[in-house]
């Protein structure tokens, strides 16, 4: 879908907190103890983002767009938003669901043909045998994280040490090689039969690029960025706006290595779908109202609102968790983490929440329940997790 520039939507609308059923003094509290993280040295800069009922009732930064400089964050500020990229790819898969043009039930074999006959790795006294896959991975499957793939951080088992020996995380490939050198590695597990975080959306990136004819990049532009206005949103940023990039500490605080990042001003060989775009708050505020408005964002409908139920349902039922990623109470849905229980959980939020995260620091959470989302960008990888806890409670402290 392409639309004329001068028809683009205005940015999401300001109002105050107390219009939006939110508390001006716990919504001011949530700024100011965010303030005391970046005073003591923990958290370099963010911005923050709450919105309610079409609106937005806080939208600051604080802090350092770049510690080495010392140049102040700005709410147009630029982050590496990683894994936060998965939810905008699973839109964009879900757009091709709706044009008739893949089903969940596919097999990923169908689209990319690298993917036929694969081979489960299973590990018995210190042996490595490679069994035959039992039900082939489907397109529900990687949106779902239930494919039997993984992350090569996330332990040291045979196809993990496999994927980090061949640099899969290499950013000089382009998607198709990368498809191919996944494809040929065998298995963690069992389509189907376990949930395990991993670079599923990396080959929905691919399968994007088979079913469009465009690189990833393009079709994302032409699908998702233009029609919901995120002029901001790619997998490079243009030398003008090298200014506006966020970065972290040149050290970890907490342990005082070297913090290593994604280069945003080199356009990468691999548009990584699992965790490659750079955005600004403003741009994924948008995506966000698009979502809790069920697919629809200024007259603009990308999703049917069927679809976007669909897609924040949980989609694991009784199938495991494998790993800490995925918090007790929760699901999983196609792109995103699914609250499935009111209690268990550390975080506050309501059924139906969905939320996820990128390793550099950001998060963000929807709530349709409460007609409420927010939205944390920081370049804090070591510290993400606490800050995910700390923004959520805040955030959840200003409903009235």
């Amino acid at each position: 879908m392409t639309q004329n520039l001068a028809t683009l939507p205005v940015p999401l609308p300001l109002a105050a907190p107390a219009d939006l059923g939110l508390c001006p003094d716990r919504t001011q509290r949530l700024m100011d103890v965010l303030r005391d993280e970046h005073a003591r040295g923990r958290l370099p800069g963010a911005v923050v983002v709450l919105g309610r009922r079409g609106k937005l009732g806080l939208m600051e930064s604080l802090g350092q767009l770049d510690p080495a400089t010392g140049v102040a964050m700005s709410n147009d500020a630029i982050f590496r938003i990683y894994s936060m990229t998965k939810p905008i790819v699973s839109v964009a898969v879900m757009m091709m669901v709706e044009q008739g043009r893949v089903l969940l039930t596919d097999p990923v074999a169908k689209h990319l043909p690298e993917f036929a006959d694969q081979k489960l790795a299973v590990e018995r006294d210190g042996q490595v045998k490679l069994l035959p896959v039992t039900n082939p991975a489907t397109v529900q499957d990687l949106l779902r994280h239930t494919a039997g793939l993984t992350y090569e951080f996330l332990g040291t088992a045979h196809v993990q040490r496999l994927y980090a020996q061949a640099q899969i995380a290499s950013r000089e490939r382009s998607n198709a090689e990368f498809s191919r050198t996944l494809a040929a590695m065998p298995l963690l597990m069992q389509p189907g039969t376990q949930w395990g975080y991993s670079r599923a959306t990396d080959v929905l990136g691919r399968l994007l690029e088979v079913l469009s004819g465009q690189t990833l990049g393009q079709h994302l532009k032409q699908a998702i960025f233009d029609p919901l206005g995120m002029v901001d949103t790619g997998f490079v940023v243009p030398e003008a706006n090298h200014h506006r990039i966020a970065e972290p500490y040149a050290h970890d605080p907490d342990g005082g290595i070297p913090l290593r990042v994604l280069e945003p001003r080199k356009a990468p060989a691999m548009e990584s779908g699992g965790g490659g775009l750079m955005s600004t708050a403003a741009d994924y505020a948008r995506f966000l109202q698009f979502m809790l408005n069920k697919g629809e964002l200024g007259g603009t409908r990308l999703l049917g609102p069927h679809t976007v139920a669909h897609m924040t349902a949980d989609h694991l039922g009784n199938i495991p968790a494998d790993g800490m990623l995925l918090s007790p109470g929760h699901g999983f849905g196609l792109g995103f983490a699914v609250r499935t229980a009111a209690g268990v959980s550390t975080l506050p939020g309501s059924v139906g929440t969905y939320h996820w995260g990128g390793i550099a620091g950001t998060t963000f959470f929807v709530d349709p329940a409460e007609d409420f989302f927010g939205i944390l960008l920081a370049q804090a990888p070591n510290q993400r997790d606490h800050y995910r806890q700390l923004f959520r409670t805040l955030a959840y402290a200003s409903l009235r």
